[in-house]
């Protein structure tokens, strides 16, 4: 190897932009794999009376029509409500929401008691739809579309508990059904979310943004519903609720975040949330949320922090965050500093979520040489090195960070060269992950394009040989030989 490869070679091996392009390649099928990961569920919300809690109740189709019958026709509220409440414990088991669904008449008479003038009757009845729409079978939800159209009506009235309620349910209905979303969206059910997001209830506007982000979710979210949920009034609520400071609510926070998240990712018309402030709002949350941490160990933190990252990752990827100077909203050292805090709180909370706040720290610093400085003069490539040993996924994006602060030029690889930067390589070169090992070796050969002295320093370490040990994976090969030519230039 020695006497083949002796003598002054030149450099073969690719440039700066076409490893560039090949890293936005991957960032891109990267994005898209995030837009399809989605958080489609169902809630259930029960408040029973401790009398209640313990009832274990199927009914058979004779009982259903006896409760029906006495919530219907009885002679006094109290044994009316009493009817429903059996009914609604009965509905909790898949059995008796199956002969539910097929009893002739069952779904009229629960959508008469549940539009009757009786408020505790309508209380019960909308219980009853709830748990129904609940149900793990698509038939048991779908028989509930008669309801549907009520329950969009009775967002507009005064008890917060009842509009809590048809939100929770529709919520429910809207990602299960179809024909449940084609019904509800000429009816209006975007500027009834819209009207209701302006209510002082904030279990109403956690119910909201759980409903909302279901209707986003759904597949045809990006043609029929998005565009008229960004020309409604929805997005600037949305972002005055994330607006950091003493009104911050976290659960009803966490809600309209991913419902931002889901907005985002349908690529729809981002560049109209920029204008409206995301990006600063979003920043200034992030700095808060990291404020927080150094505050307490709050475990529910992570709930909020993610999508923050999510939406924040993916809103710097628009060609519109450079037209409206969207980068300096983001007052670059603290931004990066706030980065940091999170992700050293989450190497021991969560470490789930370091793949998160690296993709994040891979988008504020890959078009940005003021976010590459905050990196260095901040002093944090190596706490960043320090991420390396928690996972594969996680050296991936830690070492795309740092071609992102390499690719910038030879006065930013002065700072990674001479420094803890080569001992850490050369433990990636002992991998078997061939992501980290073909990411390792693009951060090496932009240091060697641009800091010659670098290769020298890295064969004097064995780094050849540990570039010979991966000459027999195929997809590595024409890489590390061009590398390895690199390395002895001069």
């Amino acid at each position: 190897m020695w006497n083949r490869l002796q003598g002054r070679l030149r450099p073969v091996g690719c440039g700066v932009e076409e490893l560039r392009c090949r890293r936005r390649e991957r960032e891109a099928a990267l994005r898209k794999a995030r837009r399809e990961q989605q958080l489609v569920s169902k809630r259930l919300v029960r408040d029973n009376a401790p009398e209640e809690a313990e009832v274990d109740l199927i009914l058979g189709e004779a009982e259903i029509q006896q409760f029906l019958r006495l919530a219907q026709r009885g002679t006094e509220e109290k044994e009316r409500e009493r009817a429903l409440v059996s009914l609604r414990q009965g509905l909790q088991h898949l059995e008796t929401q199956q002969i539910f669904i097929r009893l002739e008449g069952s779904m009229r008479t629960l959508v008469g008691l549940l539009t009757s003038n009786q408020a505790l009757l309508q209380l019960e009845a909308a219980r009853c739809l709830h748990e129904l729409s609940h149900s793990e079978q698509s038939a048991v939800a779908e028989a509930c579309l008669p309801a549907t159209s009520y329950l969009l009506t009775y967002l507009s009235g005064h008890s917060s508990d009842f509009i809590e309620l048809c939100l929770y349910t529709l919520g429910n209905l809207i990602v299960e059904s179809e024909a449940v979303r084609s019904q509800l969206l000429p009816q209006g059910i975007v500027p009834a979310l819209a009207a209701c997001i302006q209510s002082s209830h904030l279990t109403v506007l956690e119910a909201l943004g759980y409903a909302l982000s279901q209707l986003l979710q759904a597949k045809e979210a990006p043609e029929k519903i998005i565009p008229s949920v960004l020309g409604s009034t929805l997005p600037q609520h949305m972002l005055r609720l994330l607006q950091p400071g003493p009104k911050l609510n976290p659960g009803v926070a966490v809600e309209f975040a991913w419902c931002l998240h889901y907005i985002i990712c349908s690529q729809v018309n981002n560049a109209l949330l920029i204008t409206h402030g995301a990006l600063s709002t979003l920043g200034l949350l992030l700095l808060d949320l990291a404020g927080a941490v150094q505050r307490s160990e709050d475990a529910g933190l992570e709930l909020l922090v993610c999508p923050v990252f999510r939406c924040l990752s993916n809103l710097l990827t628009e060609t519109a965050v450079e037209a409206v100077g969207g980068q300096m909203q983001l007052r670059d050292e603290r931004v990066v500093a706030a980065l940091f805090i999170l992700l050293q709180f989450f190497l021991q909370k969560q470490p789930s979520l370091l793949p998160e706040g690296l993709w994040l720290l891979n988008n504020l610093t890959a078009n940005s040489p003021s976010f590459c400085t905050s990196l260095l003069s901040l002093d944090l490539i190596e706490p960043l090195l320090q991420l390396l040993p928690v996972s594969n996924v996680v050296s991936v994006l830690v070492l795309t960070v740092l071609c992102n602060v390499a690719e910038k030029g030879p006065a930013y690889c002065e700072h990674l060269w001479p420094g803890p930067l080569l001992p850490s390589l050369l433990d990636m070169l002992t991998f078997s992950d061939t992501d980290v090992i073909g990411q390792s070796l693009e951060l090496l050969q932009l240091l060697f394009l641009y800091r010659p002295e670098a290769a020298q320093a890295f064969l004097q370490q064995s780094g050849l040989q540990a570039l010979e040990r991966h000459e027999e994976e195929a997809q590595l090969q024409e890489r590390v030989h061009a590398l390895q030519r690199t390395a002895l230039h001069g």
